[in-house]
């Protein structure tokens, strides 16, 4: 689909620009300047301009498993495979991520940290993508439905060492750490990942309302992907759902693909909570962005259907997602009813914001950013994406 160009300038080589489009939150015409990679200025457009784009900050994903057919979990994995990953969710409208690692046996899961960390340290491009990581066990429940996809032989309590040696694994980088509060240890482990400068959430957990309320004095604040690592069937009066959404103070993730929450659920979600937060994530694996066929996470090999769903195989639960982040950005409008403007906010600014991280749309930050071109079909939008100054249509970052 052509695009209708905006009124901009574009120098790729000095990653200066100059572009007039719509504010996402004022849906006021603006005009804004780059320079040498970073937003140098905005400022109210003339009144009668009439700009033919939107402009969003770019989308921020923190929890990415995998993408365009590339596992972070796979042995050997290479600095190549890795910018593939990250150039494809570049083109699908995500250029800062959390690369996430999930339940494995633990000086595996160490090593490949490492390995992935000194990936992105010597490259340029991936420490500009990378943001941080996200550790998504081992410290989970290993009760069936709770565990997901994640093997449950390797589910252990947390210690004391193993999240000093996480920190020091990763160094001073922002780190978010999944855990399940009712694991014996979670209370001081949540307190001393705090102390290190970690974020810490709740997730793939049975936690009680007297768990929660414990962990989030210790320093829990948010809960990952709320709806999924749990029983399809659960108790209706009681349930892990119920007492997630009605802490306030924590902050739940959810994937927005119409898929591991229902649209119903959805709704009641947001209701719920109202003005207190949430956020969206997609999950993705290395299906996201790839066709249908099977993929890998990690030693676990999983099916993916024309229909998005991943599973494993012969299996009817869900194990990750092959979601795009713009996808998920235009579902969560349709399941709400919502322009998409209204959530474009809780998969960008409101998700690394989560997880200790600036992500905005403002002058001094990286310009990293999205011009949405519409369509009469909102999910059908042709997309721009500057990555560092650097604007390109979607399709020449893959």
């Amino acid at each position: 689909m052509p695009l209708n160009p905006p009124i901009m300038t574009h120098d790729r080589n000095a990653r200066n620009g100059h572009v007039l489009a719509l504010h996402w939150q004022t849906w006021l015409p603006v005009e804004i300047a780059w320079c040498d990679g970073a937003i140098a200025s905005i400022a109210a457009a003339r009144p009668d301009a009439r700009p033919e784009c939107w402009i969003a900050p770019s989308l921020f994903d923190l929890q990415v498993n995998g993408y365009g057919g590339v596992d972070f979990m796979k042995p050997g994995l290479t600095a190549d495979e890795l910018r593939r990953a990250a150039r494809s969710l570049r083109r699908d409208g995500c250029t800062r991520f959390f690369l996430t690692m999930v339940t494995a046996e633990w000086s595996d899961l160490v090593t490949r940290l490492r390995h992935a960390k000194a990936l992105r340290d010597a490259d340029p491009e991936l420490r500009e993508a990378i943001a941080g990581w996200h550790v998504e066990g081992p410290f989970i429940s290993a009760e069936p439905g709770f565990i997901g996809a994640h093997p449950p032989q390797h589910a252990r309590d947390p210690e004391p060492a193993k999240i000093r040696e996480l920190r020091e694994a990763l160094g001073s980088d922002p780190v978010l750490l999944t855990l399940a509060p009712e694991r014996a240890g979670a209370l001081e482990a949540i307190a001393l990942a705090r102390s290190l400068g970690m974020t810490v959430f709740g997730g793939h957990s049975n936690a009680s309302a007297a768990h929660l309320d414990a962990a989030a004095a210790a320093g829990l604040t948010g809960y990952t992907h709320l709806g999924n690592g749990c029983p399809q069937t659960l108790d209706r009066h009681d349930n892990i759902l119920w007492r997630v959404l009605e802490r306030t103070g924590l902050t739940p993730s959810l994937i927005p693909d119409t898929i591991h929450v229902s649209p119903a659920l959805f709704r009641v979600m947001h209701a719920a909570r109202g003005a207190h937060p949430l956020v969206y994530t997609t999950d993705a694996m290395s299906a996201a962005g790839a066709p249908p066929g099977r993929y890998t996470l990690g030693p676990t090999v999983l099916e993916v259907g024309p229909d998005q769903i991943v599973r494993l195989p012969g299996a009817t639960n869900f194990a990750g997602s092959a979601l795009t982040p713009l996808q998920g950005a235009f579902r969560a409008a349709r399941m709400l009813r919502q322009p998409w403007q209204e959530c474009w906010t809780r998969f960008s600014i409101a998700a690394a914001r989560a997880v200790g991280c600036r992500h905005e749309l403002r002058v001094g930050t990286r310009a990293d950013f999205c011009l949405i071109h519409p369509t009469a079909d909102p999910s059908g939008a042709s997309l721009e994406i500057c990555f560092g100054g650097d604007l390109r249509a979607a399709a020449d970052w893959a």
